[in-house]
């Protein structure tokens, strides 16, 4: 067959990385060090694009994500990485047992007028990420990573002593949310918004710890030039809030995965549905030879730290996999040759 015009061969490689966050950097680092040749495919949207700064990243505590990415790209890079930027489409095995996938390229990535590439792999490592559903509330996706918050330890010291209001779409996940919140500020507010209210347990707790819950659903929240002034309710009054705390369903970016046979599955913490997640071993490998997964595509709650480092643990186990594999064939090549010496002494002798 004939290949489009409008596709480049970007090559065959012993590991094809999906996703250049922390998590796809460190298993691209681990491997190229280990002599491996990595492509890394790039979509260019990290989860975290929104917030000014990483935190809890021992030793770079307050590096914006960006610079992040850009030095764990050049780390990865000066042992031999490589990197296109674009989108993996489609992911298949091939009748040679290689991994062949399909990348549209971002047009700052084109080559000769070719949009699109295909690239083949022993072994696929999945760090794509994942995308938060957040409530559909008007003014609230614009403040998002700023002072529209999720997690309490990437954000609980910024927003510490100041005005908080928690919007509830999972009764349970809002409670749990408020309480853990609270030990930031003191000055907490619970919107019910759509999730029902509490039991009485909970609504004892909340009591004790001074947070104040209010009932009706949130309309919108309020900004006074470039930040948050307040929340909304439907029947107009507003509560003057500084910050926001949502719970935020995550959903894992690999739609490209489906011929594969890789399938997210519903994941929860107790009884809050938290989204979706490909589920892997302790090393990163999911049920599928050769495939391995790291990063919030395996662990929603994952900070970057620890997506970093469950990077580092999949590219080592990768490299572990491929030496196996180059051992076996190495057995079986010596055990050819021995066998083709042994036929040539016989004839010769004959």
């Amino acid at each position: 067959m004939v290949k489009s015009a409008a596709q480049e061969n970007l090559g065959e490689y012993d590991v094809v990385v999906v996703g250049g966050g922390a998590a796809g950097l460190s298993g691209a680092l681990a491997l190229a060090r280990a002599r491996r040749s990595v492509l890394v495919v790039d979509a260019g949207d990290p989860r975290n694009a929104p917030a000014g700064h990483v935190h809890n990243y021992l030793g770079l505590e307050g590096t914006p994500p960006r610079d992040l990415v850009a030095a764990g790209r050049r780390d990865a890079a000066s042992y031999g990485a490589d990197f296109r930027a674009g989108e993996v489409t489609a992911a298949r095995r091939g009748s040679d047992g290689m991994f062949h996938l399909d990348v549209r390229l971002d047009a700052d990535d084109v080559v000769d007028g070719n949009h699109g590439g295909t690239a083949r792999a022993r072994r696929l490592l999945i760090a794509s990420g994942v995308v938060d559903r957040r409530p559909d509330i008007d003014g609230l996706a614009g403040r998002w990573g700023r002072d529209v918050l999720h997690c309490p330890y990437c954000h609980g010291w910024e927003i510490r002593d100041k005005p908080l209001g928690i919007v509830a779409t999972h009764v349970g996940a809002a409670v749990h949310q408020a309480l853990l919140w609270r030990q930031w500020t003191d000055d907490v507010v619970l919107f019910l918004h759509t999730a029902g209210s509490p039991g009485d347990a909970a609504l004892e707790q909340l009591e004790a710890r001074g947070i104040r819950v209010v009932p009706g659903e949130v309309e919108a929240l309020e900004t006074r030039g470039d930040r948050l002034s307040g929340v909304r309710l439907a029947g107009g009054a507003v509560v003057p809030r500084e910050a926001v705390a949502v719970f935020s369903r995550v959903e894992v970016r690999g739609e490209f995965l489906a011929h594969l046979g890789v399938e997210a599955v519903e994941v929860a913490q107790g009884d809050v549905p938290m989204g979706t997640s490909i589920p892997v071993d302790p090393l990163g490998a999911t049920p599928v030879p050769g495939v391995y997964a790291a990063g919030n595509v395996a662990n929603p709650a994952a900070q970057v730290i620890s997506s970093a480092a469950a990077g580092l643990m999949a590219g080592a186990a990768i490299n572990a996999d491929l030496v196996a594999e180059d051992t076996r064939r190495a057995v079986e090549a010596r055990a050819v040759g021995a066998r083709a010496e042994s036929k040539a002494a016989a004839g010769g002798a004959g």
